[in-house]
Parts: structure tokens; C-alpha cells; sequence
């Protein structure tokens, strides 16, 4: 079975409920996941939106969650994380507003897609010290061994 990444908050290519954006509660969706292949050692998920800052003309992927060291041994992250309800060894890194944690989809202008990415390493990363996702991704380099995508869509109701 394939990795596979999915939400009972929105579907893929959904839209993104409001509760979990800067227009809500800016809170995280539960995530759920199957699929973690057998050599696994640990998870990673980047939540991000490549359509900064305009749909029309994108000039950034926007960073908006970094966790790392996730174990294998659990098989989802509930709605409203906090870093206290993090799964024990997960560590965070740091978004595009300078902080670790969950912040929500807030695009300024047109409809943005959201991409939850989840990774499978044969590896447990060292503590890289809140690092951001390009540190990240350069430290998760030749230990990918399975990966799923999750996207989501949101327009916030004064630019619609």
C-alpha cells in the first residue's frame, strides 16, 4: 500500500474549512495517514503554498508548518495541535512568520492551493535546532523512501 495522506476536514483539492485559517480559529485540520512503508524510522510533514503572493503571479512558496521526527508509531495529528499535544519526539521547525507551530491559510489576494506533505525517512534526524524547511529538506536528502501530498484550497471571503 502506498503512502497516503488524508483530512476529514477537506478533501484533496477541497476547500479548506475557515476554522482552520486565518478567518477562523487559524487551527490545524486532523491529519490521518497510511501506508508508512516498513523501513520507516521517522515522518515529516511540510505544510506549504506555492502561490505567494498571487495565484496570478506567484513569487514565493509560502511556509506555513514544519514537524519533524514524527514516529512511526502514531498514525495521525489531531485537529488544533499544540506543540503540548505533539506527539513525544516530534520536532518543529520554523515557518514563513518566524515561528514554529501551525499558522493557517491567509492569502492576500485569489484562491491559493495548500499542500500538506508528508515524508517517509529511513532515518531519525538530529535535533536541527527549529530549523527552516530549506534546512530541513537539505537534512532529509537520500533519506526519502516514500512521500504523500495533500492539497487544499482557500480564498478568504473579502477577496472572493
Amino acid at each position: 500500500m502506498a503512502l497516503s495522506l488524508t483530512s476529514p476536514s477537506f478533501s484533496h483539492q477541497g476547500l479548506i474549512p475557515a476554522d482552520h485559517t486565518c478567518d477562523g480559529e487559524d487551527s490545524s485540520p486532523k491529519l490521518i495517514w497510511t501506508g508508512v512503508p516498513e523501513n520507516t524510522k521517522s515522518l515529516v510533514l511540510i505544510v506549504d503554498d506555492p502561490d505567494a503572493p498571487d495565484p496570478q503571479a506567484p513569487k514565493m512558496t509560502w511556509v506555513h508548518w514544519v514537524l519533524y521526527n514524527i514516529p512511526i508509531t502514531v498514525d495521525n495529528l489531531p485537529a488544533q495541535v499544540t506543540v503540548d499535544r505533539l506527539p513525544a519526539g516530534t520536532l518543529e521547525g520554523i515557518n514563513d512568520w518566524g515561528r514554529t507551530g501551525y499558522g493557517g491559510p491567509c492569502p492576500p489576494i485569489g484562491t491559493h492551493r495548500y499542500f500538506h506533505k508528508l515524508y517517509a525517512l529511513d532515518t531519525i534526524l538530529p535535533d536541527l535546532n527549529q530549523p527552516t524547511k530549506a534546512v530541513l529538506e537539505k537534512a532529509m536528502q537520500g533519506h526519502i523512501i516514500a512521500q504523500a501530498e495533500l492539497i487544499g484550497r482557500y480564498c478568504r471571503p473579502s477577496n472572493a
